[in-house]
């Protein structure tokens, strides 16, 4: 018997009809003998109309209040859940983040689990019921309410398989696995059979959907198999595990794109030691990550800096960004919106010499303009315009041959 944590997206919960397939695929895999616990997202369209509803009462919502309304709708999920297999004869019992012992710091909207009890959990699963947890969502030491960010349902099951100690965590989405890229842009991407925690933590961060990038971390972190697989089909998915030897002689995974960016230039920026932790550090009070960062060459003390950030926080940053160039006697803020960022990524690149010059040549060929450009050890990262990106995958997917099997 081996203890399994399922998490469901919201598209898979998206109306009563899939909640029932849903139901029927939880109660398959407790009948063949496994313990479950299933974490499940608010129905698909839920959230976005809560911060609709938000928005409509007050042109910014108090965070705390925010996070008290949004997690409702995982609380509908795991409700009707629980009552579609105790109909089917599955004893199952819901849980809320509160109720799960699911412990989070205080930063509203975005928060992060500190600890999980998850006695409750425990005892349930003990007396033979299939747990249905609400994702996205825990509470903080004072008892107020949290949600952790977007996608924060990954987050929960991984969460919680690392605290009970499960065999697997299985993430169910509408995909049937990770892919060398998106199939939508490019028909002949292959799915990957398994891949390692650090490359689909570059892919998630980049731009990849699949997975929310923290639950990759705490998968990571804790050593907790992830299973990618379809919701809607029995297909095979793709393993999310440690690095082995095989996966360093492929040099290249795959290949990520991120339409969501913007692109800043702050002009005539005193070139002297402190400035640059002044403007990203007002910056950072903001709450706003700042991702690729140049530093032109210094011209009669002046300089340029040029960085993205996430273009759903442009509005949020640019009153800092302009506040912190004005108070550092900048010249002036240049916003360029029309980008976005393309990547290969692959755990073989640290054993493997001409990667980037390969990527920059496949770029050339094709006229794209690279903007941007970041490295790490298993990833290269660019920026261009973005009427480009399709024409940009299509052309690294074929220049490493991302189509055929190792």
């Amino acid at each position: 018997m081996s203890l399994i944590v399922q998490k469901y997206g919201g598209t898979s919960v998206g109306n009563v009809e899939r909640i029932k397939n849903v139901a029927n695929r939880v109660a398959k895999t407790k009948k063949a003998g496994h313990d479950v616990v299933v974490v499940l997202s608010a129905m698909s369209g839920e959230t976005d109309k809560l911060i609709g509803l938000a928005t409509a009462m007050a042109e910014n919502p108090d965070d705390r209040e925010m996070d008290v309304l949004l997690s409702t709708g995982e609380r509908v999920t795991i409700a009707l859940l629980a009552m579609a297999l105790n109909d089917m004869g599955v004893p199952a019992m819901s849980f809320t983040g509160r109720q799960t012992g699911i412990v989070t710091d205080a930063a509203h909207t975005k928060a992060r689990i500190a600890s999980i009890d998850g006695g409750r959990i425990k005892a349930a699963l003990k007396s033979g019921k299939v747990c249905v947890v609400a994702g996205f969502q825990g509470i903080t030491p004072d008892s107020d309410v949290t949600t952790l960010g977007r996608g924060g349902s990954d987050l929960t099951a991984v969460a919680v398989a690392a605290a009970l100690k499960a065999d697997f965590c299985d993430i169910y989405t509408d995909v049937d696995g990770v892919y060398t890229t998106d199939p939508n842009i490019v028909p002949k991407a292959r799915k990957l059979d398994k891949i390692s925690y650090d490359e689909m933590l570059e892919m998630a961060s980049l731009g990849a959907k699949v997975l929310q990038t923290r639950s990759v971390e705490f998968a990571k972190k804790f050593n907790v198999p992830v299973r990618v697989l379809s919701s809607f089909s029995d297909a095979p998915g793709t393993l999310v595990t440690k690095e082995d030897k095989k996966m360093e002689k492929v040099v290249v995974s795959g290949v990520a794109y991120d339409k969501n960016q913007a692109k800043v230039t702050v002009s005539g920026v005193p070139d002297e030691p402190g400035v640059a932790a002044k403007l990203f550090g007002m910056i950072a009070d903001a709450k706003v990550n700042v991702d690729m960062i140049i530093q032109n060459v210094s011209q009669g003390g002046k300089t340029d800096m040029t960085f993205t950030v996430p273009k759903t926080d442009l509005k949020k940053a640019m009153p800092k960004i302009e506040a912190a160039a004005k108070a550092i006697g900048c010249k002036k803020v240049v916003v360029n919106e029309d980008i976005s960022k393309v990547s290969i990524i692959g755990v073989g690149m640290r054993s493997h010499t001409g990667v980037a010059s390969r990527m920059f040549d496949a770029l050339a060929k094709e006229g794209i303009n690279i903007m941007m450009i970041s490295t790490s050890e298993i990833k290269v990262s660019c920026v261009i315009e973005q009427k480009y990106t399709e024409l940009a995958v299509r052309a690294l997917h074929d220049a490493f041959g991302l189509d055929k099997a190792a």
